[in-house]
């Protein structure tokens, strides 16, 4: 069954939240009002509304890093995660994780970028040669 998340959360400004996941990252605006506004997040539904972030802490290990949790993120086929790179470090990012390879030559090879949104909340993009190896052990 292929099926589309929704997620809901905080940011401290909608403007910004509207640059960044509109102009920054290419997600295309839904439906707002004066204290949400929707976004298709490559193919999911992220509802962004007025209100204080989650809390994070660097308390995910993966790999060799020690990733901020919780975090959301996207999986996208290894052309479009270069293209996205690209568009973050034109637009003046500032990474985590800069882009990089991660778990190389081994089951679930993947490219992995972190970065936060205006109102600090953690992003992950990751990027794959071959959907095959998402859930490869």
């Amino acid at each position: 069954m292929q099926s589309l998340f929704h997620l809901a959360y905080h940011v401290t400004d909608l403007e910004a939240a509207r640059d960044f996941y509109g102009r920054v990252l290419g997600c295309a605006e839904g439906r707002s009002t004066e204290t949400w506004v929707d976004f298709d997040f490559f193919g999911h539904q992220l509802s962004l509304h007025l209100g204080e972030p989650f809390p994070v802490t660097r308390t995910g290990k993966v790999g060799d890093h020690m990733v901020m949790m919780p975090h959301l993120g996207a999986v996208l086929r290894l052309d479009d995660w270069k293209a996205l790179a690209t568009r973050l470090e034109d637009a003046g990012v500032t990474f985590d994780i800069p882009p990089v390879i991660r778990f190389e030559g081994e089951p679930g090879e993947q490219r992995t970028m972190f970065f936060f949104d205006p109102a600090g909340n953690p992003i992950e993009i990751k990027g794959f040669a071959d959907f095959e190896g998402l859930f490869a052990a």
